[in-house]
């Protein structure tokens, strides 16, 4: 197996080593602990992905997309998705100037370097379509004109699981837009106790800029740069195809998948695995880095039959399946 010395996981690396560290060291200031939440964000930066974050309110998940936004000086927008949310709420609209008699573009929230679309289960399809139709063209059309989206653009959506009425899903084709989806999970007690003391003290932390978008544009291309062996490659594809031949056949296990992943996991998997070598100081991809980042990556992107519903047997599951099947080259 390739394992350079002295390498560990990235989630227990000192916040001050990787070319990023002082992003994660200012992050720190702000917030107390969710250092998975904190990678993945970063990783979607580097690639120009976007993120799904799932968890229960009360999180940190808001402050934590605008601390990334304050630390590299990047533009924030936020959008609140409610029932009675029009796409011109989103991506803006045309006005009318009555100094000069002409309409003039209004730009809505997602004309920012980093967006945030809270609860973006709540809002009808037609807004979830625009937003994710922004996702992929990174550009919106407002009245015939089209306007590009600034760069770098990335979009971090959350969910919330607990309360499912007067919600609207998102389809599975449409969520296979997000490079990831994180689950965002309850803090420890030790920094349960860390937050409350942070919180109740005189003056809340905040984030100061310590890197700029030319730096994060050229850490973009750095990450462009990062090696990936044939055989981890093979590695990365084996994994993505076992998720399709679980879902060709109804023996053993595979009665649980209705369909597997499509090429787009396998092509975010090696962007991941990049970003994630990057993050750790390495010009190289190991396969420890396929496996951090395969969960996030698979999990919405295979679709469970309704016998494993009804088993509850979800696809995160069958995923944790799949990575101790495939052998580790």
């Amino acid at each position: 197996m390739l394992r350079p010395h002295g390498d560990q996981p990235l989630e227990w690396a000192d916040a001050g080593s990787g070319p990023l560290g002082p992003i994660f060291a200012e992050i720190d200031k702000v917030i107390v602990g969710q250092r998975k939440l904190i990678e993945r964000m970063l990783m979607a930066l580097l690639t120009e992905g976007h993120v799904l974050l799932e968890g229960v309110p009360g999180l940190a998940k808001t402050l934590a997309v605008r601390t990334l936004a304050q630390t590299v000086e990047a533009s924030f927008g936020r959008v609140q998705f409610t029932p009675d949310l029009l796409p011109s709420d989103l991506i803006g609209t045309n006005v009318f100037d009555q100094r000069t008699g002409e309409f003039r573009p209004h730009r809505g929230p997602i004309f920012a370097h980093i967006v945030l679309a809270d609860e973006i289960n709540r809002a009808p399809a037609k807004v979830q379509s625009a937003l994710l139709e922004a996702m992929q063209e990174r550009r919106v059309t407002l009245a015939g004109t089209t306007h590009p989206l600034p760069e770098p653009f990335i979009v971090l959506a959350t969910q919330n699981p607990i309360e499912q009425e007067g919600t609207y899903p998102l389809p599975e084709a449409q969520v296979d837009r997000f490079m990831f989806k994180t689950i965002v999970s309850y803090p420890t007690m030790a920094e349960e106790k860390a937050i409350v003391r942070r919180m109740i003290g005189h003056k809340e932390p905040a984030a100061e800029p310590v890197m700029t978008l030319a730096e994060i544009e050229q850490a973009k291309r750095d990450v462009i740069g990062v090696r990936i062996e044939d055989r981890v490659l093979d590695y990365m594809v084996r994994l993505v195809h076992a998720t399709r031949i679980a879902g060709s056949s109804r023996d053993s296990g595979s009665r649980w998948v209705e369909y597997g992943a499509s090429p787009r996991a396998s092509i975010w998997m090696a962007k991941g695995a990049r970003a994630r070598a990057f993050l750790c100081g390495r010009d190289y991809v190991i396969p420890e880095d396929v496996k951090d980042v395969a969960p996030d990556i698979l999990r919405h992107r295979v679709i469970t039959t309704f016998e494993a519903q009804a088993e509850g047997v979800d696809s995160a599951a069958v995923v944790a399946s799949v990575l101790n099947s495939v052998p580790v080259p």
